[in-house]
């Protein structure tokens, strides 16, 4: 298993939904009605991208960290 680690952005939109944003992966882009559904929503997106990039293939365009082996990751 190995863990791909994108940096992501989240802003919140004037109507108050939750825009969430990868920009190392073009097109991978979500929302949501709060910013833990923007950013799941994100998470599942890039999973699905990342497996069809995999299994294409085909290199990870931009900015990516690859770990070879499972984390945990905390974020606070």
């Amino acid at each position: 298993m190995k863990t791909y680690i994108f940096k992501a952005e989240v802003e919140r939109e004037e109507d108050g939904r939750w825009s969430a944003v990868i920009p190392a992966l073009p097109g991978c882009a979500t929302w949501g009605l709060t910013e833990a559904e923007a950013l799941n929503s994100l998470r599942e997106a890039a999973q699905a991208y990342v497996e069809v990039l995999v299994e294409e293939g085909r290199e990870l365009p931009g900015e990516v960290e690859v770990i070879p082996t499972p984390v945990v990751t905390v974020a606070l």
